[in-house]
């Protein structure tokens, strides 16, 4: 352990050396969900054009960047926003030289190379399709996701980290699930890791949401809308040594900002009972499931000062009103009575019960049985009865983004977002000795981000981000508050905190679908993390540097010790006479006379998580040619335990 701190301060003193060294010597980049555009200028012979003026034009914002091309016929923009480009050039005798629809996408380096015609009048010329459409100057693996596949593709719940799984190397988790109720929404596994290996970026910071466990939550602090990012890109493999903190897939995604005009859309997407098929296991009666799904919103944005100063926002709420066909197995009107189909032993009194005789219950048992509904179903195995449960699931997020370009070599964004979701899953069985569900889920999410761009007098680019993200979660037993366990059924030695009371405790009968509250149940978690980091870079001949330090404190408040109110399990074995088969009835008998096998009961404790990361790394970009360019990178983490 020692020996890991002394590196990782002597490597942070390092980073911070090189950062002052790069800061006043060379021509320098930096990104995080931005882009370069670099290319060379050469004239008709194929000679590097030396000196020659190039201007990069944002088409929505006019706001432009100039730069000379080097010795070589080189140039370079960094730091270059997502969006549609122009690239201007010109240089004495030569006619001026225009490439049009030149479309940055995120973290690309995108290659724009020009050929100047000597000049014999004055006159421009317009050069399309001058960007290279493939990627020459990365050997990285992934794919980018624009905005018009984000907005056309449908995605059911409306979340677009589903359109990961276009990348290659990446498909579903078992836990995904994109409109909450028991999964964990943008959950995927990269060449066969496990989903939580993912790296979320959103405006160049880190989005990971720390939970510990799936209840209705995400994998992301923000879980933007479709209509409110711009475009994202996912790195699945030889990604720059810029990023790391995980070995799956680097998600790095862009909110959207505004231009100097104004523009905005709404809309409404709706799913209901009346236009929804019965399915193929009818409910009694052949009633349809209810589900009634409206998600709505709107997008806006525009100028605050043209040309400098612009603002995006965005609103969605969510509500959905559900009931889902579910099937139980719990004990027969004839069981409630004490009547099995099996000969049965009281260990307590030695007295042995025929098959079809009565046998006694405690009070406890009697009083769990007399909370059950009658079973619904006849002539099914295993399972007797149905119900449609009740699933509510209503959800609002917003979204603001402002971005200040004081000139051209200094800017400012600033980004709040905030989401509220509250849901209810009713008992799979009803009443208070109901079988578990997860309840009341809350989930709060807020995140605060604000990121500057500077570029110096020689050139060189310094990119800063701090954002702080917050989570507030947790879930209830849906009779959290209400009649004790021991007001229900006399049990007596358990906490009386109305937080965590409530309801029947948790009753395992092998065979038989679990009674009382679910066993996991109550839980929260509040995960908080604040992330600095910085990148800085610079360009040494055909070497294009670059480096960085990111620091990440993460912590995390839970609550995940249960069962609180205690968990029964029975098992048969004490009821079944030697020698018999083994059967479920036994389960059941054991219940009847209070023998459990195990119990458990755990204590309330909030652990207190505190964790803090140390990220640093260099990047080479080295052009050996026009047509060989060697990523090379090196990258170092230390995280405390």
């Amino acid at each position: 352990m020692n020996i890991d701190i002394r590196l990782s301060k002597t490597l942070f003193g390092l980073s911070i050396t090189l950062f002052t060294v790069c800061l006043f010597s060379y021509t320098a980049f930096a990104q995080f969900e931005t882009a370069t555009v670099l290319g060379s200028v050469r004239d008709p012979n194929e000679a590097a054009v030396q000196n020659a003026t190039v201007t990069l034009k944002n088409v929505a914002t006019e706001i432009t960047q100039t730069v000379a091309t080097d010795e070589n016929g080189d140039y370079q923009f960094v730091n270059v926003k997502i969006g549609n480009y122009q690239v201007m050039v010109e240089a004495s005798g030569f006619n001026r030289t225009v490439a049009n629809n030149v479309n940055v996408t995120i973290n690309a380096r995108q290659r724009v190379d020009l050929t100047l015609q000597v000049a014999t009048a004055t006159e421009t010329v317009v050069v399309t399709d001058a960007a290279n459409p493939l990627q020459t100057d990365s050997s990285e693996v992934g794919q980018v996701v624009q905005r018009k596949q984000i907005v056309a593709l449908p995605l059911n719940g409306r979340s677009y980290a589903n359109l990961v799984l276009l990348a290659p190397g990446v498909r579903e988790s078992s836990t995904n699930s994109s409109i909450g109720g028991g999964g964990r929404e943008a959950a995927f596994n990269v060449n066969g890791l496990r989903a939580t290996m993912n790296n979320f970026l959103l405006d160049g910071v880190d989005n990971n949401a720390y939970g510990t466990s799936n209840q209705s939550f995400s994998s992301q602090v923000v879980q933007a809308s479709p209509d409110a990012i711009a475009e994202f890109k996912v790195q699945t493999n030889t990604y720059s040594a810029e990023y790391g903190r995980s070995g799956g897939a680097v998600i790095n995604a862009s909110y959207r900002t505004g231009t100097n005009d104004f523009h905005g859309a709404a809309w409404e997407f709706n799913r209901n009972t009346v236009l929804n098929a019965v399915g193929f296991f009818k409910p009694l009666g052949g009633e349809k499931p209810p589900l009634n799904r409206n998600q709505f919103g709107f997008t806006f944005g525009g100028p605050i000062i043209k040309n400098h100063t612009f603002f995006f926002g965005d609103y969605e709420g969510f509500r959905q009103i559900q009931k889902n066909l579910v099937y139980s197995n719990i004990p027969t009107l004839a069981q409630r009575q004490g009547i099995l189909s099996v000969a049965v032993r009281n260990p307590l009194t030695g007295i042995t019960y025929a098959a079809g005789t009565p046998i006694p219950l405690t009070t406890f048992a009697q009083k769990v049985l007399n909370e059950l509904p009658a079973p619904n179903l006849t002539g099914v195995a295993g399972n007797n009865y149905q119900e449609l449960v009740l699933n509510r699931n209503f959800n609002n997020k917003y979204n603001v983004r402002v971005d200040h370009n004081f000139n051209e070599r200094f800017n400012i964004f600033g980004r709040l977002s905030y989401r509220k979701s509250n849901a209810f899953e009713a008992p799979n069985i009803p009443g208070p000795s109901g079988s578990n569900q997860n309840g009341f889920v809350d989930v709060l999410n807020k995140q605060f981000v604000i990121g500057s761009t500077y570029a110096f007098q020689n050139a060189s680019v310094l990119d800063v981000r701090f954002s702080r993200s917050i989570i507030d979660a947790g879930k209830r037993p849906p009779l959290t508050g209400g009649p004790s366990p021991f007001e229900l059924y006399g049990i007596t030695g358990l906490p009386n905190d109305p937080e965590i009371n409530g309801g029947l405790t948790t009753q395992t009968i092998s065979g038989l679908s679990q009674l009382g509250r679910q066993a996991t149940n109550p839980q929260f978690q509040n995960p908080t993390n604040n992330d600095i980091r910085a990148s800085y870079g610079f360009t040494l001949g055909r070497h294009s540097l670059k480096t960085g330090y990111e620091y990440l404190a993460v912590n995390t408040e839970v609550q995940d010790t249960n069962p609180l109110l205690g968990l029964d399990t029975y098992s048969g074995q004490f009821s079944r006479p030697v020698g018999a088969a083994a059967n479920n009835a036994y389960n059941l008998a054991d219940f009847f006379f209070g023998l459990r096998n195990q119990y458990e009961l755990a204590n309330l404790t909030i652990a207190q998580m505190r964790q803090r990361f140390h990220f640093a790394y260099i990047q080479d970009d080295f052009k050996v040619n026009q047509k060989l360019t060697l990523n090379l990178g090196l990258r170092y983490e230390f995280g405390t335990p």
